[in-house]
């Protein structure tokens, strides 16, 4: 069962649309060049360069999508905003609270959260789920008041969200080793599973400390104009992943179609793993 490209989920979910950049993995960016093109013009999508200045036209929440999952019958792994990022700074911590209310209902799928902002995921995290002074959710709390009446009569039983919400797996990128400290933040961030994408992989990454990960993803950049990526560089983060028992995900060489061995060997492509 897939509705996605992407090889390490089932199916996309964005309550969310649209981003700006933050560092070099962003440069070629499959998500606004789709909304440069195909998605120009379509609710969501105004057509804009993904910079900073565009940000407030881009980035839109969409609460019409927020109780599509729990459509959902049978479970799946389910990737959070592959056209956005939860965790940019136009999505309001109330909002953020509505996506994490639709999960916790929705408790039969896997959810992976992946941000280049964890800096912000964790401190929100860490607070309860953005300036709450206890971290679960009761029938008196205005933001459940509010976002149960769209539930299935089935779905309003949940009184409270355990915390962290154990069917949601919390992840960011890391493209090159400026960036490692990414990982810190990282493991600072309550989560029933924490990941890494190295991907776009840029070059290698000597100083990732994979110390309280759980899972990692590694693949090189595709499309129009991909930077390369060397099978050395994923063959020393394998290396350092077994080392730490870490689950271990090659995704793709780099190349200009998504998905391909390309001149990756065959023991590296086989890397299909799943956190334990």
């Amino acid at each position: 069962m897939s509705a996605t490209g992407i090889e390490w989920t089932n199916e996309t979910w964005n309550p969310v649309t649209g981003c700006s950049k933050v560092s070099p993995g962003c440069a070629h960016c499959y998500a606004e060049r789709l909304a440069l093109t195909r998605l120009a013009g379509k609710p969501g999508y105004p057509g804009l360069p993904w910079t900073p200045e565009n940000a407030v036209a881009n980035v839109v929440l969409h609460p019409d999508r927020l109780d599509l999952p729990l459509s959902w019958r049978k479970p799946r792994r389910v990737f959070v905003n592959s056209m956005s990022d939860l965790f940019h700074e136009r999505v309001t911590d109330w909002y953020a609270r509505r996506v994490f209310g639709v999960m916790a209902a929705a408790s039969h799928h896997t959810f992976q959260v992946l941000t280049k902002r964890p800096e912000r995921m964790r401190d929100w995290m860490n607070d309860g789920g953005g300036g709450r002074s206890e971290p679960s959710w009761d029938q008196g709390d205005a933001v459940y008041s509010e976002f149960v009446q769209h539930l299935p009569e089935a779905e309003r039983d949940f009184v409270e969200m355990p915390w962290p919400l154990p069917n949601v797996w919390l992840g960011t990128s890391i493209e090159n080793d400026r960036f490692v400290g990414r990982a810190d933040a990282l493991r600072e961030t309550p989560a029933a599973v924490r990941f890494i994408s190295a991907e776009p992989l840029l070059g290698p990454l000597p100083s990732l400390d994979l110390t309280g990960i759980d899972w990692l993803i590694i693949g090189g950049e595709s499309g129009p104009g991909h930077r390369p990526m060397d099978s050395a560089w994923v063959r020393e983060l394998v290396e350092q992943a077994d080392a730490g028992g870490v689950s271990v995900f090659v995704k793709q060489a780099s190349g200009p179609r998504a998905g391909k061995q390309g001149d990756l060997p065959g023991d590296l492509w086989a890397r299909k793993e799943y956190p334990k």
